[in-house]
C-alpha cells in the first residue's frame, strides 16, 4: 500500500484519472485480501490477490508519468536504519501521521478520494471532514483489522535519536519535497506524533 500512496497516488502534480483508479483498484485488492490472509493463512485466492496487488505495487506501471515523491519512505527508512523495525510495519505507523500533519485545504481532496474509493468513506463529506475520515479508516484498517501495534513506542523506540533521524532524512535538499515540502522539523514533529 505505501508504495502505491507516496509514491504514486499522493504527489503534487496533476492526476491522471485512470491511472488513480488503477492504483485505487490495487489499493482495495489489498484492503479486501489482507484481512483474509491473516485470519487464513493458506488461502490461495486472498496470497494470490496479495502477490498479484504487491507485484503492480513495484512493477512501474503504476507509476507511469507519476513523478515518485516517496517522502513517508524517506521518513520511514530512517526508523529501519536506528531501529530493528520493518519497513512495512514503520511505514503503517508513519503514513497516518504523515497524512495528518499535512492535512490542508490544498491536500484534503486527495486524500478524501482515496477514502471515499478506497475505504468506503462517506462521499457527501466536505473535503476536509473526509480527509479526516479517510486517515481514520486507514489507522482503523491497520491497527485494528489487521492487528498492527499503532505507535514507535510499542516497539520500545523512544525520541532520543528522531531530531538526528530527521536531519538525515532531508540530508539530499535539507528538506522533503513532494505533496508538500517538510523540513527537519516537520519530520521530528511526524516522528513524534508517532510515539
Amino acid at each position: 500500500m505505501a508504495h502505491v500512496f507516496d509514491v504514486a497516488y499522493f504527489t503534487d502534480q496533476e492526476e491522471m484519472d485512470m491511472l488513480t483508479r488503477m492504483q485505487e483498484e490495487v489499493l482495495k485488492t489489498v484492503v479486501k485480501y489482507a484481512p483474509v490472509a491473516i485470519e487464513k493463512p493458506d488461502d490461495y485466492e486472498a496470497r494470490s490477490n496479495l502477490m498479484w496487488a504487491s507485484s503492480w505495487a513495484l512493477n512501474g506501471f503504476l507509476f507511469s508519468g507519476v513523478s515518485q515523491d516517496a517522502i513517508a519512505h524517506m521518513i520511514e527508512h530512517e526508523l529501519s536504519a536506528f531501529y530493528n523495525i520493518t519497513h512495512g510495519h514503520g511505514l503503517a505507523i508513519i503514513i497516518p501521521r504523515w497524512l495528518t500533519y499535512i492535512l490542508s485545504d490544498k491536500t484534503a481532496p486527495k486524500i478524501k478520494r482515496f477514502g471515499v474509493n478506497v475505504l468506503g468513506v462517506d462521499a457527501s463529506l466536505s473535503d476536509m471532514d473526509g480527509a479526516k475520515a479517510a486517515i481514520a479508516a486507514l489507522e482503523k484498517f491497520y491497527f485494528e483489522t489487521l492487528g498492527l501495534q499503532s505507535r514507535l513506542s510499542d516497539l520500545g523506540i523512544d525520541d532520543k535519536n528522531f531530531a538526528l533521524m530527521a536531519k538525515k532524512a532531508c540530508s539530499a535538499k535539507g528538506k522533503l519535497v513532494g505533496f508538500t515540502t517538510l523540513t527537519p522539523a516537520d519530520v521530528e514533529e511526524i516522528f513524534k506524533m508517532s510515539l
